[in-house]
């Protein structure tokens, strides 16, 4: 009998579920549609505020890993930990929990990766990075490029360390979503 995944350290689940990345694909924003009617169905219409398609999946032109990431963000008299409930219950899974910040997932199986795999960022109105840097990427190809050619340098190296891979990339991201909030002032 295998481990459930909450019993697993996190290099088992590393070695379960390694960085690997692939050519972008339409599918993506079909996926985040039906899980956006999905959320909608579940979590109370007072609470939430916005719902967007983020990360990788979400900038059009690049190699990455078959992850849909999803930002909801609440409104500030919202208990987040009550939204956190409602999503466990309904098929998610809690990957990190901080004050103001909650990572849950889904498509996360003991025996690997289901076809469509969510992560989705529940945070309060206007902790939202994440959509200036995917604007600014879908807006500018040759930025764009340069990030997939750092995410296929950093794939193999990090294969089995999923906060190596990130950590890596933090500087380049926090490069250009300083650049995007220039640029964007006051767009979100």
């Amino acid at each position: 009998m295998s481990k459930k995944l909450s019993e697993m350290s996190l290099e088992e689940l590393w070695q379960l579920f390694p960085i690997f990345l692939v050519e972008h694909q339409n599918c993506w924003a079909e996926f985040y549609e039906e899980e956006l009617t999905f959320l909608q169905s579940i979590m109370p219409n007072n609470l939430v505020e916005k719902i967007n398609h983020i990360g990788s999946t979400a900038i059009k032109t690049i190699w990455t890993k078959p992850i849909v990431d999803i930002l909801v963000e609440v409104s500030q008299d919202c208990n987040i930990r009550d939204l956190k409930e409602i999503l466990i219950n309904h098929g998610y899974l809690c990957m990190s929990e901080e004050e103001k910040r909650i990572s849950l997932n889904k498509g996360y199986t003991d025996k690997g990766f289901q076809e469509k795999v969510y992560h989705l960022h529940l945070r309060y109105l206007g902790d939202n990075d994440e959509l200036y840097f995917r604007d600014y990427l879908n807006e500018n190809p040759n930025v764009a490029k340069e990030y997939e050619k750092l995410k296929l340098e950093l794939w193999k190296k990090f294969e089995h360390n999923r906060d190596g891979y990130t950590n890596s990339k933090t500087e380049f991201i926090r490069l250009y979503t300083s650049k995007a909030k220039e640029k964007y002032k006051n767009r979100y």
